[in-house]
């Protein structure tokens, strides 16, 4: 298993993100203890940022420079995937975004977990949401079929959304960001184009489900503090201090 954690710093919301201080470190050192601790495998960081390399090699890890204007995280995760381990020996990755400063690293060994079922081409994670939260376009909401209604079982994926999703009585669940990756599948998701739903709704998992690979989803109790807005970044702060 490796342990990929993409960091890009032109954020449009946030720039500068991964070099943000909490607490008297960068929230890219803490992405990366997290991970460290699960103990899966080897924890590489991508990034665009020699001071995101910098920062960690000097607490100890590795991290590679990455083409600047790639679309997205998984494609980052892809040609660091490519630049460390070209002869494909790891099968099995972890996409762990780079704004989750306060994942359990529980919530990694769940992914991964997850991976040893052939169902799955990907494996992510779901927390259950509050209509408030539900009602935040920051919060993407996930649409999934449990075995015969259990949650504790993983799930399958029908729908993500930043509308409220879905309609009716049943429940929210909050879609937490990381993924859970078979090498061939996140190959496959790099070549392809960015697809309808995925360009309208702005969430790269859907291009996944358009080009009918399938999600598996585990339930956990809630969903870490992402980080999007300075207001997301000042209340992990205050958590933290």
């Amino acid at each position: 298993m490796l342990t990929i954690i993409p960091a890009r710093m032109k954020a449009t919301r946030l720039p500068d993100k991964p070099m943000a201080d909490i607490a008297g470190k960068p929230m890219i050192i803490r992405v990366w203890e997290q991970a460290m601790k699960a103990d899966l495998g080897p924890v590489l960081v991508a990034t665009d940022s020699t001071d995101v390399i910098s920062a960690i090699e000097a607490a100890g890890g590795r991290a590679v420079m990455t083409t600047p204007d790639l679309p997205s995280g998984s494609d980052r995760v892809y040609e660091a995937l490519c630049h460390i381990d070209p002869e494909g020996r790891h099968d099995r990755i972890i996409n762990l975004q780079g704004d989750l400063p306060e994942l359990a690293p529980s919530y990694l060994h769940k992914l991964a977990e997850m991976l040893a079922d052939d169902r799955w081409d990907i494996t992510t994670l779901v927390a259950p949401a509050t209509e408030d939260e539900a009602k935040k376009p920051q919060i993407v909401k996930a649409a999934i079929a449990w075995p015969d209604g259990d949650i504790m079982a993983a799930g399958r994926a029908l729908y993500f959304s930043r509308a409220m999703i879905p309609d009716g009585t049943a429940p929210y669940y909050h879609h937490i960001g990381l993924y859970g990756w078979r090498r061939e599948a996140l190959g496959r998701f790099v070549s392809l184009p960015a697809s309808p739903l995925e360009l309208s709704e702005k969430l790269e998992q859907l291009r996944v489900l358009e080009h009918d690979m399938t999600i598996g989803v585990g339930y956990v109790d809630h969903a870490p503090g992402g980080i999007d807005t300075q207001d997301d970044l000042d209340a992990v702060r205050r958590r933290l201090a």
